[in-house]
């Protein structure tokens, strides 16, 4: 277990693509952070599960930001995976919206990242992977914030990778299509108003359009590309924007 005495923070891991990072650090000996919102009984059950604390800070301010860094303490592998999303034709699109989703997609990963470099540096070894999306590569139509704030993921990775270069820290990005998880999922009944669409046109026509594998990715997939950017062997590896999305931005 490579990750044994290192500590993992994992944004936005109580479902979904976090979770599954979260479970792949832990079987490598990671001591893990989770963060997140969700039923209190489900949250207990996999701190349990994990050996994990758990910390629900609001990651839309960088006072929660903040609260979040100085509860998990000093961590060795961040990885910034928190996100929402709105779907909405850009003359609609709400301003809070707006303003939420670059909070919590792309500055969050701002802030975490710079109160969690000191510490990296003062040890000569760390691990930043930002889960960005094709959407950090690629756009569609009626998701203006998301693919900002992806494409922001994007940038802000490139900068960090060669900030910390000499410092034994790798920044990488995992841009996987769509996943089947609760974020994809919540986003199918506003696809559906803004496109005139019935379920399954969305699922069919919209989500997996683009995908030639016309498969969903797994959350398990992307974590263990997560995994493998932590070790030694990943040590030239920065600055990076990983595609898993079945051949979309292969076009």
């Amino acid at each position: 277990m490579f990750l044994s005495g290192k500590r993992a923070l994992v944004t936005g891991s109580t479902s979904g693509i976090g979770l599954a990072i979260a479970r792949a650090l832990h079987a490598e000996g990671a001591e893990v952070v989770l963060n997140g919102f969700g039923p209190e009984a489900e949250i207990a059950a996999l701190c349990v599960e994990l050996g994990a604390q758990h910390v629900g800070a609001d990651l839309t301010t960088t006072v929660g930001v903040e609260e979040l860094m100085a509860k998990a303490g000093p961590v060795d592998v961040l990885v910034n995976n928190a996100g929402m999303q709105h779907v909405s034709p850009v003359e609609d699109f709400p301003p809070e919206k707006w303003d939420m989703i670059i909070a919590l997609n792309l500055s969050a990963a701002f802030h975490t990242a710079r109160l969690a470099v000191p510490h990296m540096k003062a040890q000569g070894w760390g691990r930043i992977i930002c889960t960005a999306s094709a959407h950090s590569k690629a756009a569609s139509p009626f998701k203006s914030a998301y693919v900002a704030a992806k494409h922001g993921i994007a940038g802000l990775t490139k900068t960090l990778a060669l900030e910390l270069a000499e410092h034994g820290i790798t920044a990488n990005a995992i841009s996987p299509g769509y996943v089947w998880t609760p974020l994809v999922e919540n986003q199918i009944p506003d696809t559906m108003a803004a496109r005139n669409m019935t379920r399954e046109q969305v699922m069919n026509d919209v989500l997996l359009a683009g995908q030639p594998t016309k498969k969903f990715v797994q959350p398990e997939e992307v974590a263990a590309l997560a995994v493998f950017l932590c070790r030694n062997e990943a040590q030239n590896i920065t600055g990076a924007n990983y595609s898993i999305d079945g051949g979309w931005t292969a076009k």
